[in-house]
């Protein structure tokens, strides 16, 4: 969907059109619902974040500025929902060592055309063991193509910020995928 496409629907739902918020929906819905599995490891919260991102939204749709772009305010809110679930999980349960298994059942609902299941489940599990804003600006980055400037964004931090979280957190990243080799 283009930015056009995007200020049509959102003009038609503040007009009371509500359907049209359908299709904001179906156009973000998968990319949501990556970042949430990303940042959280599990389906089922996946699956909540991404519905409380556009109730949220839809409801926030009024505060939305036509001059920036849909998805970045999208990402923002859902970002801070990510997070804001992660703190609340964190206080209410000890953390746990991960024994892979986990993992390995929500690798399954992500799509691996280019990578081996197993890589993709070593991948994961790495990217799980990063700080939340090392892997969030990973995940915007490469997950779902943002530049450096709109990763920032979207994050609140400076782009150079951004570029050393990007940069220390591929290295982390590789250094532990070669040691599991």
């Amino acid at each position: 969907m283009d930015q056009a496409e995007e200020r049509e629907s959102i003009k038609r739902v503040l007009d009371g059109e509500r359907g049209s918020y359908k299709l904001l929906v179906e156009a973000y819905k998968k990319q949501i619902f990556n970042l949430a599995l990303r940042m959280t490891g599990s389906c089922s919260d996946a699956d909540d974040l991404t519905q409380e991102t556009f109730i949220q939204a839809y409801r926030q749709l009024s505060k939305f500025r036509m001059e920036k772009k849909y998805f970045t305010w999208l990402y923002t809110i859902s970002l801070n929902l990510i997070r804001n679930h992660l703190r609340k999980k964190a206080r209410e349960e000890t953390i746990l060592k991960d024994d892979g298994l986990t993992l390995a059942m929500n690798a399954q609902c992500v799509n691996t055309d280019a990578c081996s299941e197993d890589a993709m489940i070593n991948l994961e599990k790495n990217l799980l063991k990063l700080p939340f804003d090392v892997r969030e600006a990973i995940l915007l980055k490469f997950y779902h193509d943002l530049s450096f400037e709109e990763t920032a964004d979207v994050t609140g931090h400076s782009v150079s910020a951004v570029k050393m979280r990007v940069y220390r957190g591929l290295e982390k990243l590789k250094k532990w995928m070669e040691n599991e080799e």
